[in-house]
């Protein structure tokens, strides 16, 4: 029997401003968490400056490895939104002004000021990419081929990623079951490895903590398929209990 497929993804986050530290990036996490129930796993996420040649790097590069590709941020109506521009120059392509994007935002800026030079560069695309939906502000996302562009802003992201939904090929989405004991990783390090190695299809991370002057760690068991997750789970919890540190289903 053949492997099964396994669908990834990358994202690149876009901006100078998070890369200083002044605006702490939240759309990782809703996009890897979106990625999972579509069946696409993340495998890798980039930070890069607002550089022409920092974001046509990474993105040419990322687009090869995996299946899909999400950038955020860059595709504002500032001088210093530069993502199309980065794009289209590291796929050879030209940039053009979309007619239906246009014509969603005049729609838009009807009733606010018109369409000005500044908001039409909301428009502006690499040449044969489509649109993405956007029902919060107007601007729409952008695709071409397995890249796609989303905002900064993320429950504008949000947004866009629900009008995806359903529409990306992707495999099985990755289910996770935590457990939770009161001891040192280190003191299970073999007894998680002997689990794990046990369950084919199942992996067992581990993440220590800290708490009521106490060190603990929770262990999550993770897996496409459901048997598969229950029976590393159950097994992990009865070699726990063995081993006279009693486990905590659902994590601590």
């Amino acid at each position: 029997m053949s492997e099964e497929r396994i669908w990834t993804a990358a994202i690149v986050i876009i901006g100078d401003e998070v890369l200083s530290g002044r605006t702490q990036d939240k759309n990782v996490a809703q996009i890897a968490t979106w990625l999972n129930l579509q069946g696409i796993r993340l495998s890798e996420v980039r930070i890069v400056p607002d550089r022409m040649d920092a974001i046509g790097g990474a993105v040419d590069a990322l687009r090869h490895d995996n299946d899909y590709l999400f950038t955020t941020g860059g595709i504002g109506p500032t001088h210093d939104d530069i993502t199309v521009d980065a794009i289209a120059a590291a796929l050879g392509v030209g940039v053009v002004v979309h007619p239906k994007a246009r014509a969603i935002l005049e729609d838009y800026y009807a009733t606010r000021g018109g369409l000005n030079e500044a908001r039409l560069r909301m428009a502006r695309v690499p040449d044969g990419a489509e649109l993405i939906d956007n029902e919060v502000s107007g601007a729409p996302g952008i695709r071409l081929g397995n890249i796609f562009l989303l905002p900064g802003v993320p429950h504008i992201t949000s947004a866009m990623l629900d009008s995806l939904s359903g529409r990306l090929e992707g495999g099985k989405p990755l289910l996770s079951r935590t457990i939770g004991c009161w001891t040192a990783e280190s003191e299970v390090a073999e007894l998680l490895a002997a689990t794990e190695k046990e369950h084919g299809g199942c992996q067992i991370g581990s993440y220590p903590f800290f708490r009521e002057g106490r060190v603990g760690a929770n262990f999550v068991v993770r897996s496409t398929g459901r048997e598969a997750l229950d029976a590393c789970a159950e097994d992990l919890i009865r070699r726990l209990d063995t081993a006279g540190r009693p486990a905590v289903d659902e994590g601590i």
